[in-house]
């Protein structure tokens, strides 16, 4: 999937927004903003501030660690619909865990962590709504990690 221009239907297609009603993402909207990165264009780096959430609207982004000794390891290859950066909405101490990457020709959707904060002052009710589809995207991607961590414990007993 891919969107030529930031509309309701892009947000409503990532899945942190999709349980969010029009009004809210109409809102959301008006304050995000787009961005083309060019191919190989470092978007933000690992330890950065961060300070905004991305959508990708049209390519891919290379999200990546510098491993001591080995170099830059890929973590994820994220295309159209993804987003990545979300944890800088919720904590304005958050430093960027990884590098993200444009890959090729690129667009994304920008949420500034300011402009989402002010617009949740204004509005309550928008901000529970919002709040809680970030703590369902969040308690899920958790529990992926988890797994995870489990797999690989349990993989690491046989060995």
């Amino acid at each position: 999937m891919s969107w030529t221009f930031l509309d309701i239907s892009a947000l409503r297609d990532v899945d942190l927004f999709a349980s969010v009603s029009d009004r809210a993402l109409e809102s959301l909207l008006a304050i995000t903003t787009t961005m083309r990165p060019k191919p190989a264009e470092l978007i933000f780096r690992e330890g950065d501030k961060g300070d905004a959430l991305y959508i990708i609207l049209e390519g891919e982004v290379r999200i990546s660690k510098d491993i001591h000794g080995v170099g830059e390891e890929a973590l994820a290859f994220l295309k159209a619909g993804s987003y990545f950066g979300e944890m800088a909405l919720l904590d304005d101490k958050a430093v960027r865990s990884a590098h993200a990457i444009a890959g090729g020709t690129c667009h994304l959707g920008v949420l500034q962590r300011d402009a989402l904060l002010e617009l949740m002052s204004k509005d309550r009710d928008l901000a529970n709504e919002i709040l809680w589809s970030f703590v369902g995207t969040l308690s899920s991607r958790l529990r992926e990690s988890n797994e995870k961590i489990a797999f690989f414990a349990m993989s690491n007993m046989f060995e």
